[in-house]
């Protein structure tokens, strides 16, 4: 039986775009796996169902100066207070307040509101402008935004930012915070004035890359392939379309929300027909999941490289991993890319669902590395075929490693 002391609200504050709800479904996932009942109350989701009467997505409803907007959104607030306050003095032992709570006096509100229990307030910071960019976009293509072009939607989007900048006050008179860095799982500042229940497991989960259910895949078969080339941005062959088919067979019955690839057409040919069959699932290419560039030597066969360039074969094949292309990359000097390209998906992927990548041979050595921990000269051989995929998890409770087929 959960005791009073071993309730808590958990209070999320930020920016719209700034990771927020991904740390709170990721809390939510972790606690409920661990038996601990938890639920998040969105405030957006009540103003999404009051939208259906009015525009309510439209920059000026968030205005400061908007006194009507205003009240209405501390309405929201409150039954969202209130729902909480009831869950966890029923059956509930964690509710999380998944808003932007960015002004000191609607924290004071929910400091007077919610008194029963512990409070831990959790604000989200991300100063990458290029991934909240990337963010926003993926937002405003929601049924939220339906009927407007997407430029409006962002303007508009961008415009609810500023205006929720206007208020925002950070962290630090709260009794109990964590401020982190919400893309790289960095803890920036904390205060712990009581004794929290589950504090050191929430820590913990927040600086821990999550990885509920990753489908690592290389793209099917190209031209290049056959030809035994190297880089370029070559299409898929009639086999390689065929491949990318019986994929998306094999995963219809999966939920996939994104699909992340690199931005050469070989992975986005691979993804489409996976799109194809899934229900409202996006392709999101991002350049870090690019494969090595490799120069003077992109389109060459690898017998071109040893037979007109035999001192770059024979340099690369003594130490593969630190050996970059004249002109090019290499598997170490790609390696922080990677590891922020990991991080964009994992950003963006706001809910826990299934998580697909599609990359390339040396990207997806690397990007196994990243949870394999292999030594830095065994990478370049991890075994990545066309006919297989990987799937990953790597939770605090979970460690799954397996290499699958899928025709």
């Amino acid at each position: 039986m959960t005791t009073k002391d071993e309730k808590l609200y958990i209070v999320m504050v930020g920016l719209p775009s700034q990771g927020k709800s991904t740390v709170a479904y990721r809390l939510k996932d972790i606690f409920t796996k661990n038996d601990i009942p938890t639920r998040i109350f969105n405030n957006g989701q009540l103003r999404r169902q009051y939208a259906r009467l009015k525009d309510t997505w439209a920059a000026e409803f968030f205005h400061p100066d908007n006194a009507e907007a205003t009240e209405l959104r501390k309405r929201f607030a409150i039954i969202n207070m209130n729902w909480a306050r009831k869950y966890v003095n029923s059956k509930g032992q964690v509710a999380v307040l998944d808003a932007t709570n960015v002004s000191q006096e609607r924290r004071n509100l929910i400091n007077q509101c919610l008194n029963d229990h512990p409070i831990l307030f959790i604000e989200c910071i991300n100063e990458d402008e290029e991934i909240v960019d990337m963010s926003i976009t993926l937002k405003v293509r929601t049924p939220e935004f339906g009927g407007l072009d997407e430029a409006h939607a962002i303007s508009e989007f961008k415009k609810r930012i500023e205006y929720y900048r206007m208020i925002y006050s950070p962290l630090a008179k709260e009794r109990n915070y964590i401020r982190m860095d919400s893309l790289h799982n960095r803890i920036l500042e904390e205060r712990l004035t009581d004794q929290l229940p589950l504090y050191s497991r929430i820590r913990d989960c927040l600086v821990t890359d999550v990885v509920k259910s990753l489908f690592l895949i290389r793209h099917t078969e190209t031209f290049f392939n056959t030809e035994d080339r190297i880089g370029g941005d070559s299409d898929l062959t009639p086999k390689g379309i065929e491949q990318a088919h019986a994929l998306a067979r094999f995963f219809r019955n999966k939920k996939i929300s994104y699909i992340f690839t690199s931005e050469k057409k070989r992975t986005i040919q691979t993804a489409a027909p996976i799109r194809a069959l899934q229900n409202d699932c996006t392709i999101v290419p991002l350049k870090e999941f690019d494969e090595i560039y490799s120069g003077i030597c992109e389109g060459m066969s690898y017998d071109e490289i040893q037979r007109f360039m035999p001192d770059v074969y024979s340099a690369r094949k003594a130490d593969k991993y630190n050996y970059s292309y004249p002109r090019g990359e290499g598997y170490n000097s790609m390696k922080e890319r990677i590891k922020i390209g990991i991080k964009k998906a994992f950003y963006l992927n706001r809910k826990p669902d299934n998580i697909m990548i599609i990359g390339h041979r040396a990207v997806n050595r690397m990007i196994l590395s990243h949870f394999l921990y292999r030594r830095q000269e065994d990478v370049p051989y991890i075994y990545v075929p066309q006919d297989k995929f990987y799937h990953i998890v790597a939770t605090q409770d979970r460690k799954v490693f397996e290499l699958k087929k899928y025709q």
